[in-house]
């Protein structure tokens, strides 16, 4: 694409964003720090590299089988590679701990430890990229629907050892990289359907993820997701919305919104100020609900909007970290990794331009208005010529030029697999 329309179109909308007090120059360089972490199970629907691997369970579902889905961990890093190449900025990979490096040896996961993910530390290294990391309680023989609230001991124990160890992992990615590694932790516990226990499985998460915790480790940092429901599991979850925020609060852990959590009424968005006076994090899972938690690729929709907005107005931005977590295997699914980064990033870039101290202004004196008036030409400023400057410094692709560039991919690397 002619470069010269490009940076004639961003001087003007430089200009009119001056006008209304926002410098786009200073909004360039917080996009360069806007990291978000790739979540890896985009590239496979979620199989993960367990020589002992089964089918999807625990709520979790990936729908379609589009060709070219990667078979093994070199195919997963190239796709990882060559999505990264086509979204501006740097950005972080989220790891499951079914996708250790095995090569070939069954090791269940109360045995698993960082020997299995150095490969993967020492890419990421390679690569300048940062990683994060998640325990996986899904797709075992031993997960059922109950796992660290599960009335067995010996059930619960194996699970506390697994999420130990997960945990120890992160803790040895984070002292190699040199910065924390995120730990989210979610577990799909609960009742397909009535139940009379609800309290007696509560209890046992409870005592489990104190036991989890008791271990402080300096370079990793948790987090809690909770969620309504899960599929096989509608009737009750035991670590809902209500039981992680007050875990959370009370133990000063940092909590996770999954987009794709909550009532499709509620607004995920609303939970930013809510949370944040009482924990010291957010980690966002974003992606794109469809009725439910579908796992949809991220799009430029309201609710997105309204969650990067509301980051923005909070002055939160150094204390959320934004993930991820769509895997739709109905498309190309390097395709999906770029719309959905670049649609989050847009977000984010419109958050940061838009005239928020204006407004409030405006606001807390009483003249709606204006208010009102000025949220909405925002939405028609030349937020898209500041993106495409973005893109440009960053040399990538520039609009839609990025699907030739899978379009090369898919023939020379996926169309041989």
């Amino acid at each position: 694409m002619n470069s010269n329309p490009l940076k004639q179109a961003y001087s003007i909308a430089r200009q009119r964003y001056a006008d209304l007090g926002i410098d786009t120059e200073a909004v360039l360089r917080q996009m360069q720090e806007f990291h978000l972490s790739l979540h890896c199970w985009q590239a496979d629907d979620v199989k993960g590299f367990e020589v002992q691997a089964g089918a999807l369970s625990g709520g979790i579902q990936s729908t379609g089988d589009f060709p070219g889905a990667a078979r093994n961990i070199d195919e997963l890093r190239s796709d990882i590679l060559k999505a990264m190449s086509l979204i501006p900025g740097s950005h972080r990979l989220n790891l499951h701990e079914i996708y250790g490096d095995f090569q070939g040896k069954a090791v269940d996961r109360d045995q698993v430890t960082v020997q299995y993910f150095q490969s993967w530390i020492d890419w990421a290294k390679a690569n300048n990229t940062k990683l994060d990391f998640n325990s996986t309680s899904f797709s075992h023989p031993k997960s059922g629907s109950l796992t660290l609230a599960n009335p067995d001991k010996g059930i619960r124990d194996f699970w506390i050892e697994h999420t130990r160890r997960c945990r120890e992992i992160a803790d040895a990615m984070g002292q190699a990289q040199g910065d924390p590694c995120i730990m989210n932790l979610w577990v799909h516990d609960g009742c397909k359907d009535q139940s009379v226990n609800h309290m007696m499985y509560r209890h046992y998460l409870r005592e489990s993820l104190d036991e989890i915790f008791r271990q402080k480790l300096p370079m990793m940092k948790d987090s809690l997701e909770g969620k309504v429901f899960g599929i096989g599991l509608e009737s009750f979850t035991v670590g809902s919305h209500d039981f992680y925020t007050a875990y959370c609060s009370k133990n000063n852990i940092m909590q996770t919104i999954d987009t794709g959590h909550y009532h499709p009424t509620e607004s995920p968005a609303d939970k930013v100020s809510a949370l944040l006076d009482f924990i010291p994090e957010l980690m966002l899972h974003v992606s794109r609900p469809v009725r439910w938690d579908s796992d949809h690729v991220t799009i430029m929709d309201d609710p997105t909007q309204e969650l990067f907005s509301e980051i923005v107005r909070a002055g939160a931005l150094s204390r959320v970290h934004y993930g991820l977590d769509f895997f739709d295997g109905s498309i190309n699914r390097i395709g999906a990794y770029v719309i959905g980064s670049r649609s989050a990033q847009k977000c984010m870039l419109r958050a940061l331009l838009e005239p928020t101290r204006t407004i409030s202004r405006y606001e807390l004196a009483g003249e709606g208005y204006k208010v009102l008036a000025l949220l909405e030409e925002a939405k028609a400023l030349p937020w898209q010529a500041v993106y495409d400057e973005f893109c440009l410094r960053n040399n990538v692709p520039v609009g839609q030029d990025f699907i030739n560039e899978i379009d090369s991919y898919v023939a020379q690397v996926i169309s041989k697999r």
